[in-house]
């Protein structure tokens, strides 16, 4: 673990003027597997993120870290087996959390699997997260983190917060953390917290427009992917996805 509370960024996002992400990754990385990294939240209530150190396979622990959250989207999956990891496709999926594609498929408002009580520990059997693509000062690639269900309340406040002040969370640097949360019956497991550490300035907006509407277009690319031995949230009872997500 590395002694810090944050990662602080030596430059601004001026560094974006005239990058391109799909050329990037098309000139650099041809017939190699191109994968977003990922910033992982621990279970059973721990503190510290995990993400992605410079040198390849290496990781950091940090209790915070800033960046702008290019965008999100739900992300709902149904498996009607246990998923137990790796490329398989979920029986039925969802990228806008509004329309299910595959078994059974159709609206996901009126669908039985998605109320609570279908699933175990009185959970949902579809599981309802959130991707949140986020890219740090001083870097050109995005991150992903997948917010668990424990976390999604959280995130829905800060993002009511910024639009009532007439921000999309595109135009601030957003600062995440983490709270250890116990439930009623006494299971602790980790809570996403989410606050604005500053503005972009003007010059910055119009090089993080760019990239949103470059990310957008990768994101419905991005497969439902876990572990082979994944990991679950102690607080619903869901698997967490722990390995980096290919687009496809």
């Amino acid at each position: 673990m590395i002694n810090k509370n944050e990662l602080t960024p030596a430059a601004n996002f001026a560094a974006l003027a005239g990058f391109n992400l799909a050329d990037a990754l098309s000139e650099e990385m041809v017939g190699m597997d191109v994968t977003f990294d990922r910033i992982k939240i621990p279970a059973a209530g721990g503190t510290v993120f995990e993400v992605p150190g410079d040198a390849p396979g290496e990781t950091d622990a940090v209790k915070e870290f800033s960046g702008v959250i290019l965008y999100h989207h739900p992300l709902y999956s149904y498996y009607r087996e246990r998923f137990a990891g790796g490329n398989a496709a979920p029986d039925c999926g969802s990228y806008d959390g509004i329309t299910g594609a595959g078994n059974p498929g159709g609206i996901c408002a009126n669908c039985q699997l998605n109320q609570f009580g279908s699933g175990e520990n009185g959970g949902k059997a579809c599981k309802n997260k959130r991707r949140i693509y986020i890219l740090r000062e001083g870097e050109l690639i995005p991150l992903l983190l997948t917010l668990p269900t424990g976390s999604m309340k959280e995130f829905s406040v800060y993002i009511k917060r910024l639009l009532a002040k007439g921000r999309k969370s595109s135009a601030v640097v957003t600062r995440f953390s983490l709270k250890k949360v116990t439930n009623a019956g006494g299971i602790a497991y980790s809570q996403a917290q989410f606050a604005v550490e500053r503005a972009l300035s003007a010059e910055e907006l119009p090089y993080i427009a760019a990239m949103v509407e470059q990310v957008k277009q990768f994101a419905v690319r991005v497969a439902h992917e876990g572990d082979a031995a994944p990991e679950i949230d102690p607080f619903t009872g869901e698997i967490l996805e722990l390995e980096p997500t290919s687009i496809q």
